[in-house]
């Protein structure tokens, strides 16, 4: 009796399949590919311009890209939730918008300050109504949301620019131990983050939550709260990288920030964040922002045209989305 109950035991160990070396296991991670593209983006570069080799020069590009990078973060917990978000960078103008209009008729910057926010975090929980509350998909809705508020922004500031008080210009010009403040910003929102999502209970809900929702929900984790409160969390960092790039330029249009939508989402998938949710990292959107921005300066350095440049980032996101998918689906097996 003994052997009979002892012998499948002994023959499920055996067929289980051992386990892997944890070099292999690092390997096969996409922040490895994000971060060898991140060496090989640099090396190219800078034989293309000796002034990739100036970390002065690396950081002040950086700049042009961190609003973006931030409210990236923010979409790679969205993302990793199941769900996405491409109305960012319209959010970003009509909470501009709101907040340049506020201070020109109040002269009130602290009034303005909260009305680019409110307004920021308002559009996150109108994004939210629709697609927790409502159950519509969160592509279709923020497809049309990223038209509204981008419309919004135009009838608000029409085909003019709003000019801001010189006191508030120039954030990229202003530094801390030799460091532009926005790359700061962004350094410190990837640690709190990446904190948050690898170190949380409430991280390791997000992951749950888009690798099955249904099974997190009958484990008691309330998905639907959580979802809405990352849709506020993206309205809230798009209302700040907003006027951060309002202080960068100086003024404020309705077209800021346009096409950035495709950035952020290409430094989530660049990053190995999984396009079906349950699986990416901040660490590798933190490692892709700095790729892009390295990238993207090179093609300008190299004179490339904006269409050439629009071309290889659209090639970039469905290289991405590919290999995350392949590595996955042979972590897998």
């Amino acid at each position: 009796m003994t052997d009979q109950t002892s012998t499948p035991t002994a023959v499920s160990a055996l067929d289980a399949a051992p386990p892997r070396p944890r070099w292999q296991v690092i390997l096969i991670r996409p922040e490895t590919m994000t971060f060898v593209l991140l060496v090989l983006a640099f090396i190219v570069s800078s034989s293309i311009s000796p002034y990739f080799l100036d970390i002065n020069y690396i950081l002040s590009s950086f700049t042009l890209y961190a609003e973006f990078s931030i409210v990236a973060l923010v979409l790679t917990m969205v993302i990793i939730a199941g769900e996405i978000d491409l109305s960012p960078a319209a959010n970003m103008a009509l909470s501009a918008c709101l907040f340049a209009w506020t201070y020109q008729a109040t002269q009130s910057m602290p009034l303005a300050i909260l009305v680019g926010l409110g307004a920021g975090i308002a559009m996150g929980a109108f994004n939210a109504v629709l697609v927790i509350g409502m159950q519509l998909p969160s592509i279709i809705v923020t497809i049309g949301t990223l038209t509204l508020y981008r419309g919004l922004a135009q009838i608000i500031a029409g085909d003019q620019s709003i000019r801001l008080p010189d006191y508030f210009i120039g954030i990229n010009n202003d530094l801390w131990l030799g460091v532009p403040v926005p790359v700061i910003i962004f350094v410190v929102v990837t640690i709190a983050l990446a904190f948050f999502l690898g170190a949380t209970i409430w991280g390791r809900q997000i992951y749950q939550i888009g690798t099955n929702e249904v099974a997190a929900q009958h484990a008691g984790i309330r998905a639907r709260r959580i979802k809405f409160m990352l849709f506020l969390a993206m309205g809230f960092a798009s209302a700040v990288a907003g006027m951060m790039t309002a202080s960068r330029l100086g003024s404020v249009r309705y077209d800021l920030g346009l096409g950035g939508e495709l950035q952020m989402v290409l430094m989530a998938m660049l990053g190995g964040t999984y396009i079906f949710g349950g699986r990416g990292t901040i660490l590798g959107t933190f490692l892709a922002a700095w790729l892009l921005s390295v990238i993207s300066t090179g093609m300008l350095t190299a004179q490339w045209l904006p269409a050439t440049q629009l071309c290889v980032l659209g090639l970039l996101l469905i290289i991405s989305i590919v290999a995350t998918n392949l590595i996955y689906s042979r972590t897998q097996r």
